[in-house]
């Protein structure tokens, strides 16, 4: 099976929000109203597609850029050191297809638009409390490197901030 990247369209959101919500703690919890804020916002919003069904996201990623008014701490944390990037929001593979590649082809399209906009790197955080050991590992292999660690969420969450040369 080969997939595809598209653009977010609003008929995804609830597919979407269901995604996001079945990969808690790996990403924050949304409701329908932060998840739409969330890509009406954002930079880029992109589903990874079968090609035989495109219009059934099986992942997407949210993508921002410098200079957004954006209240994530993690973001604010990126945007005081760099204002040359592409940050990765959130990004999700729906549960039964991880570990088909699907990430991989969310991170190419990720890292061609960075590419395009000529953007020196991609930013994302993955948890290390509580811990996320497979993305970790992941973004390893796609060549991030820990740029600084963050405790937030009161300290119930600690991140490894994470950056990748494009």
């Amino acid at each position: 099976m080969t997939h595809s990247i598209r653009t977010l369209v609003p008929a995804d959101l609830p597919r979407l929000l269901a995604l996001n919500n079945a990969a808690v703690p790996a990403v924050s919890e949304l409701d329908a109203q932060a998840l739409a804020a969330l890509v009406q916002h954002s930079h880029l919003a992109v589903a990874v597609v079968a090609d035989d069904a495109v219009d059934v996201a099986l992942g997407f990623a949210i993508l921002f850029v410098a200079g957004a008014e954006y209240a994530s701490e993690n973001y604010r944390w990126f945007s005081s050191r760099s204002n040359d990037f592409l940050y990765v929001d959130r990004i999700v593979v729906a549960d039964g297809f991880r570990g088909q590649g699907l990430g991989q082809v969310l991170y190419d399209a990720i890292f061609g638009a960075a590419r395009r906009e000529l953007l020196a790197e991609v930013l994302c955080e993955v948890n290390l409390e509580p811990p996320n050991p497979g993305s970790l590992a992941f973004h390893d292999r796609l060549g991030f490197l820990e740029v600084g660690q963050l405790s937030t969420k009161g300290d119930t969450l600690v991140v490894s901030l994470l950056a990748a040369s494009v």
